[in-house]
């Protein structure tokens, strides 16, 4: 996979249709978690797509909430987003707000990892660090487990990614974390770019 879409394109494109922070903050994470496991799952020839995709998976969310992956396709126009990378951006929305399945591992790495990437963003937030760079797995679980905290962030949601991917639950919190400690620099170099 493939994508003549530079990483400035990306950004641009996020940051035109997004104007609050935290959407653009979420779409900076969920694009280097997703290069991290581009690297770490034998993708590496494809991690720029992976992170591209990743960048962009929500363009349309806080303008167009209703149509959530709808508006997409058009928006991803703008750039010329081939047709995989629009499917890609698409599928991670699947059964929520669309009929488009996650095929690619890609596609369901991006479907199991954005709702895992807010929950252990908003787990890091509570600590006195305000990082992920301390934190264990079993802090995460206890998070994950507690159904008030970060309530946003679907539990279901993440555990059909979780099964997409034929993974244990907790190798998926273990190795987005893992993503998220490995990117965390560089997620806030580029958030206040």
């Amino acid at each position: 996979m493939q994508t003549t879409i530079s990483k400035e394109q990306a950004i641009s494109l996020l940051k035109k249709y997004n104007k609050e922070e935290f959407h653009i903050v979420h779409g900076i994470t969920v694009g280097a978690v997703m290069r991290w496991y581009a690297e770490n799952l034998g993708y590496e020839q494809e991690a720029d797509f992976w992170e591209k995709v990743g960048l962009l998976h929500d363009v349309d969310f806080e303008q167009y909430p209703q149509q959530h992956c709808q508006m997409a396709p058009q928006l991803l126009q703008e750039i010329g987003a081939e047709d995989e990378f629009v499917h890609a951006v698409c599928s991670h929305g699947y059964g929520i707000c669309v009929d488009i399945e996650p095929k690619e591992e890609m596609e369901k790495v991006l479907f199991a990892s954005d709702e895992l990437t807010g929950l252990i963003g908003a787990a890091a937030l509570m600590r006195p660090s305000k990082s992920v760079q301390d934190m264990e797995l079993k802090s995460l679980k206890k998070k994950f487990k507690d159904k008030k905290f970060a309530a946003g962030c679907s539990r279901d949601i993440i555990k059909q990614g979780a099964q997409m991917l034929d993974w244990p639950i907790d190798d998926l919190l273990e190795k987005t974390l893992m993503a998220m400690k490995d990117k965390e620099e560089i997620i806030h170099k580029e958030a206040v770019m």
